[in-house]
């Protein structure tokens, strides 16, 4: 059988995820089941739009529940302990400038179950966090994006 996909993330990120599951099998699913019983109370289900409403919700509901339990089954939770501290890894917080003279930028990286750019987290699978990766402080760093090569300095490593 072939290697299954590890899922690098932080012991912060797998918290939230562990948090996430009990709350949707706790608390969401025995919500939808009420919903579908009253729905079905209403009678024909072959027109009943609260009944499909909440059918819909709960496949939703637990192909999340698996697609987490699957993250969590092979997450690989990132130590940096034996990572020097002046090298990119997931779980950093990395501070670089575009080139020639662009603002500074940081993000953290970390694993695509965690990934929220809007809050300054990368995933280690996007073009930005794979050009950084390895890399060390003030290295010059040619990274390939979408639309073309960008050119940044890591000026910061946290």
């Amino acid at each position: 059988m072939a290697d299954e996909k590890t899922y690098p993330m932080t012991m912060d990120g797998k918290i939230k995820l562990e948090h996430e599951l009990e709350d949707l099998r706790l608390n969401q699913r025995p919500k939808i089941i009420e919903r579908i019983k009253i729905a079905r109370s209403y009678g024909d289900l072959s027109e009943n739009s609260e009944y499909e409403s909440a059918k819909n919700e709960q496949s939703m509901l637990e192909s999340r529940i698996a697609t987490i339990e699957h993250m969590l089954q092979y997450a690989e939770v990132v130590d940096n302990a034996n990572v020097e501290s002046d090298v990119v890894s997931v779980g950093k917080k990395v501070t670089f400038k575009e080139l020639p003279d662009e603002e500074p930028e940081e993000y953290q990286i970390v694993g695509a179950a965690e990934a929220d750019p809007m809050s300054g987290k990368i995933s280690n699978d996007s073009p930005i966090a794979k050009g950084l990766l390895g890399h060390k402080l003030n290295e010059e760093v040619t990274i390939e994006i979408p639309a073309g090569d960008m050119k940044v300095k890591i000026i910061e490593i946290k």
